[in-house]
């Protein structure tokens, strides 16, 4: 494909979208891959699926393989499901919860996420859907960002508490955030402060790209 080419010299939008929830969505060649941006951020495949890949490969491939189900907050373009599936070869069940259908139609579209058979998807709120939901999760991946921006309700100890009680024994959340100024830096320490270190061991991994910094709980008891 003559566009494919002519990305690896300069990037070439192929679709762009005003979208309700996210503002503007864009799907662009770039060297050589199709990317989904927001207006100010990549929001799949690109720097995200490098930043969520080195997350995952922190908790282990061969840990995540032995996992039965995934929950991902936050969907997107799909790309950790794509690096869950097509590197990992993840045969367990994934449910991702996305707020904007919008972005679900678009991932389908250019994506084929619809052709991943073991993937459920939710158009709700992540924080609805954590409140309702009655199973629990080997690994909780938590990707929520409206542009470049994080919604408060992530950072508050009644929902990092939720999502902790949703994990099985043994396991994982892996928590993708943005970090553009030294507010946001304290709220990281504080959030990781804030986790029961009885019951979890929490880090935060040293960055690899300047402004996503991730966090990753472990449940040990």
């Amino acid at each position: 494909m003559i566009q494919k080419l002519f990305s690896y010299i300069i990037p070439i939008k192929i679709f762009k979208k005003k979208s309700e929830r996210s503002k503007i969505i864009e799907i662009t060649w770039s060297n050589g891959e199709l990317v989904l941006d927001s207006e100010n951020t990549n929001y799949s495949y690109g720097s995200l699926q490098r930043i969520l890949r080195y997350g995952l490969r922190n908790i282990g491939y061969e840990a995540i393989l032995k996992m039965d189900h995934i929950l991902l907050l936050g969907v997107a373009g799909g790309s950790v499901i794509k690096t869950l599936v097509d590197e990992i070869d993840y045969k367990g069940k994934i449910t991702g919860v996305e707020i904007d259908p919008d972005m679900i139609q678009i991932a389908n579209q250019y994506f084929n996420l619809d052709q991943i058979k073991q993937l459920e998807i939710i158009i709700d709120d992540a924080f609805e859907f954590v409140l309702k939901t009655k199973n629990k999760y080997d690994l909780i991946i938590i990707d929520i960002f409206e542009d470049i921006k994080m919604p408060n309700f992530l950072f508050e100890s009644f929902f990092s508490g939720r999502i902790c009680s949703l994990l099985q024994n043994q396991g994982f959340v892996l928590f993708n955030t943005m970090i553009l100024d030294e507010a946001h830096n304290v709220r990281n320490r504080k959030y990781i402060s804030e986790i029961n270190s009885e019951l979890f061991s929490s880090k935060m991994l040293p960055r690899i790209e300047v402004h996503n910094e991730l966090i990753i709980i472990e449940k040990v008891a």
